[in-house]
């Protein structure tokens, strides 16, 4: 016996509530309640489950699937794990089935079963981008949009590794709303991480994104899922950046960085050459040399200092936190003498990555440094380091890393914290402060070199 009944959800973040609010109680939106009908089954009483102790399970890690995409391999910690559930999302046209495509095309070609369900474009649509792309001539393809029908292919056919491009195009006759609601997109999700679990296949799920940026759907979706992986880029330039927002199989730090070409995306195995470049002489552009993961890149940081004659003057920041952009410049006028209560300042990071770690402060502060007193910094020069409130620099994490990745791109000095270990082939200019730095980056070779020694 099936009662049906009514219960507003939040589109947000899920939470259910019996009657309509204008404000969400869990987390404070407005206007993100969204009518659904529930049905409950009344059924027999079930037997109760023993439980198990930990040290009788065997914990013996199953063989990853390699997706034949390093970048990709990378960013999910070494290739995929069966019977793991993955959410991928990203704004349209970044190339998130382009990718998908290319990777279920290299596995099918190791001898594993690939299979693509797309319930956005029509077989033959597929069937030209493979042509375009090709090597995927061998992945199996299905279009379907019933859920029902889908979940009994996965339990019938289990395939290595199963693509459902969209999640948001599936539904369920079973559920009175829309394609796309929270309900249906909740109900997909259970379902089918319940039969990649089952029958053991490695699934990914592509996710629409909100205006936002974020997987749109409610928030449990996830919550639900094993990986959550966030294609970043713009359709019209041609690097594409992927990142880990949620990985339960590895870290959350790595990034992957692919190149838009003809043939599809291609992975950047150096980003540092491509990000890591300069011109010699330009004002108000810094190389700084960040940590993402395990991986240490070398990326161009640029400033633009203006003056203004607004009350309260700007700070812009692409590719840079802007709190912390504001307590940069807030740091440089009070124990760098670098004024800049007058002036707008904008700064951009090259190639459209996201800096996210505190050892890019230095290299934000040399740009900035640059741009206000028109000066460049010295040629083949690197930067790294936090730098504190009081203006001292702290030392970056893994910062032998980062002077191989220098050195390894013929960077001649590096300016980093003081107690920064040398290199024979790399000068390190230590520094104490933000003040000595700036006199280390922007002063003469001369300078360096003694700073150096």
């Amino acid at each position: 016996m099936t009662r049906i009944t009514v219960q507003f959800t939040c589109t947000e973040c899920g939470t259910t509530s019996g009657r309509w609010l204008g404000r969400c109680p869990g987390c404070a939106a407005f206007g993100t309640l969204v009518e659904e009908l529930h049905g409950s089954d009344v059924g027999p009483s079930v037997e109760a489950l023993t439980p198990m102790r930990l040290g009788e399970v065997s914990a013996d890690e199953a063989e990853r699937i390699p997706t034949g995409v390093f970048e990709l391999d990378r960013v999910l910690g070494g290739g995929l794990v069966p019977a793991s559930l993955v959410l991928v999302g990203g704004e349209p046209g970044v190339g998130k089935s382009t990718l998908l495509l290319t990777a279920l095309g290299a596995i099918a070609r190791g001898g594993r079963r690939a299979l693509l369900v797309t319930g956005e474009e029509s077989v033959a649509q597929v069937s030209l981008r493979a042509a375009r792309l090709g090597g995927a001539d061998t992945v199996e393809i299905l279009a379907e949009t019933e859920l029902d029908a889908v979940c009994a292919t996965l339990e019938k056919e289990r395939p290595d590794v199963c693509v459902i491009d969209s999640v948001q195009t599936l539904h369920s006759a079973a559920l009175g709303s829309a394609p796309g609601s929270v309900a249906q997109v909740r109900e997909a999700a259970g379902r089918l991480l319940r039969v990649a679990k089952e029958a053991g296949v490695a699934t990914i799920l592509v996710g629409h994104v909100t205006k936002d940026g974020a997987v749109a759907g409610p928030r449990v979706l996830e919550h639900l899922v094993d990986c959550v992986l966030q294609f970043e880029g713009d359709r019209y330039q041609e690097h594409r950046i992927l990142r880990a927002t949620k990985n339960r199989f590895g870290s959350t730090n790595e990034l992957g960085v692919f190149e838009m070409t003809a043939g599809g995306l291609v992975g950047v195995p150096d980003p540092s050459q491509l990000f890591g470049s300069t011109h010699p002489g330009e004002i108000g552009a810094a190389v700084g040399c960040v940590l993402e993961g395990t991986r240490p890149i070398l990326l161009e940081v640029q400033a633009l200092v203006a003056p203004t004659d607004l009350a309260m003057p700007r700070r812009v920041a692409t590719g840079v936190e802007p709190r912390r952009l504001a307590m940069i410049v807030a740091v440089l006028g009070r124990h760098a003498g670098v004024a800049l209560a007058s002036a707008d300042v904008f700064v951009n990071v090259a190639g459209g990555v996201k800096i996210e770690e505190p050892g890019a402060d230095l290299a934000v502060a040399l740009a900035i440094a640059s741009a206000a007193r028109g000066a460049s910094v010295l040629e083949g020069l690197a930067a790294f380091g936090e730098i504190g409130l009081t203006g001292r620099l702290r030392a970056a994490s893994q910062a032998e890393r980062r002077l191989d990745e220098c050195a390894k791109l013929g960077i001649a000095a590096v300016v980093a914290p003081a107690g920064t270990p040398a290199r024979e082939s790399l000068r390190v200019a230590d520094a104490e402060t933000l003040r000595e730095a700036i006199k280390a980056g922007l002063g003469t070779p001369a300078a360096v070199r003694e700073a150096a020694a």
